[in-house]
């Protein structure tokens, strides 16, 4: 199968109306910069904003653009990284749990609307999971896939031994699937507001 292949218009299509029928908002552009510019709109100045460790947010740009601090967000990171004290520290991580927004990115999407997110640590799932209000995922229509069974497969398949040497040489450490959520939907009574943004090019694994 070829997961870097951008998802058909029907694909698309379907996929859209099958996450707008559980109650997500979603957002469909053609350029990684088009996403970014879409996040700055979507973010209020002001608000607290955390993101998981995504090769997609690195290449539109978000991740530079965090970095130079001036959005008007509040960024945790910053914070926490300049935190020597080890105790100190792991409480900034505690809190920061509670963002008002998480932005990250999918491993893959199934056509019915469910979407799998695999991680080491686990360190996003939180934020994914339940503390983040707001919610923002940057997704390349590559990741969408036909059905739940062929999500898993891509992750493991896919994305892993990709994340992996990723890790390797950036790090020279590797990756292990340790966490995976499959995120069938969201329950109203959370408030959450979940965004998902396409992106009809070739981004991330």
């Amino acid at each position: 199968m070829n997961y870097n292949q951008l998802a058909s218009q029907k694909a698309l299509d379907a996929t859209v109306k099958a996450l707008r029928e559980k109650g997500y908002e979603v957002i469909v552009v053609e350029t990684g910069a088009e996403a970014l510019t879409k996040v700055k709109e979507l973010i209020p100045k002001g608000t607290s904003v955390m993101n998981g460790s995504s090769t997609t947010l690195e290449q539109i740009g978000y991740i530079e653009y965090l970095k130079s601090g001036d959005h008007g967000w509040v960024n945790p990171k910053v914070a926490i990284l300049a935190e020597k004290d080890k105790a100190k520290q792991a409480l900034l991580r505690r809190q920061a749990l509670i963002s008002d927004y998480y932005v990250g990115s999918v491993h893959a999407v199934a056509q019915n609307g469910e979407f799998v997110i695999g991680s080491n640590t686990g360190s996003q799932m939180p934020h994914i999971v339940y503390s983040s209000p707001n919610l923002i995922f940057i997704v390349s229509t590559k990741k969408i896939v036909a059905t739940l069974a062929d999500a898993m497969q891509r992750l493991v398949e896919h994305v892993v031994p990709l994340e992996d040497q990723h890790m390797q040489q950036l790090y020279k450490i590797g990756t292990n699937l340790n966490k995976v959520v499959i995120f069938k939907g969201e329950s109203k009574f959370n408030g959450r507001t979940i965004r998902m943004i396409f992106v009809k090019e070739d981004l991330g694994f």
